[in-house]
C-alpha cells in the first residue's frame, strides 16, 4: 500500500515537472518544429512528436545539462530525423498546400509573414548543420549555449554563424526589396 501511494505520488511529481518543462518551451519547440516542417499542419504533427519523445526521453535526464539544452537536443534530433525520412519518400507524398490554418492567438501582419515565409525559404536551402545553428541562433541562444547543445565549440560556433548569415542575407535580400 505504502509503495503504490509513493509511486502515484511520484508519477504526479513527474507529469508536473514534464507540464512545466513544456509550458516554459512550447513557443521554442514550435518554432523549430515550423522551421523543418512545411506548414500548416506539418508543424502540428512534428511538435507533438517532440513533445512525445521529451515526455519519454525526461527520466533518462541525467542533469549533466540544463533541462533547456537536453529539450532542445531532442526537439532538433526529432525534427532532423523527420526531415530526412521526409525527404527519403518526397516523390511518394503529396503535401496539402491547399490547407491554410492560422492560429487566431497568434495572428502576424502580412508583411511580417512574408518577411518569415523568404526566411525559411532561404533557411530551407541550408545544410542540416547550418539550419540547425541558425534555428538555435534565432531563439536568442548564446553561443555558448549553442555550442553545448550540438557538441561544436563556441569559436567554432562563431565562424559558423558568421558564413551563415552572410549566406541568408545574400538569399533574403534581393527577396525584401
Amino acid at each position: 500500500m505504502r509503495s503504490e501511494t509513493s509511486e502515484k505520488m511520484r508519477a504526479q511529481k513527474n507529469d508536473a515537472y514534464f507540464e512545466e518543462i513544456i509550458e516554459k518551451n512550447k513557443y521554442k519547440l514550435y518554432r523549430i518544429c515550423s522551421i523543418y516542417a512545411v506548414n500548416p499542419i506539418e508543424p502540428e504533427d512534428l511538435f507533438q512528436d517532440v513533445i512525445f519523445q521529451i515526455w519519454k526521453s525526461l527520466e533518462h535526464f541525467k542533469g549533466t545539462s540544463t533541462i533547456d539544452t537536453f529539450v532542445y537536443k531532442i526537439a532538433l534530433n526529432v525534427c532532423m530525423r523527420s526531415k530526412m525520412k521526409f525527404e527519403k519518400t518526397n516523390d511518394k507524398t503529396d503535401r496539402f498546400q491547399s490547407i491554410h490554418f492560422t492560429p487566431i492567438e497568434n495572428e502576424i501582419d502580412a508583411s511580417e509573414q512574408e518577411k518569415f515565409r523568404f526566411l525559411k525559404e532561404c533557411i530551407s536551402t541550408l545544410n542540416e548543420t547550418d539550419t540547425s545553428l541558425i534555428v538555435l541562433y534565432l531563439d536568442d541562444l548564446s553561443y555558448k549555449k549553442i555550442a553545448e547543445i550540438t557538441g561544436f565549440s563556441e569559436n567554432h560556433i562563431a565562424v559558423k554563424m558568421k558564413r551563415i548569415r552572410k549566406k541568408l542575407f545574400e538569399c533574403i535580400a534581393p527577396k525584401i526589396k
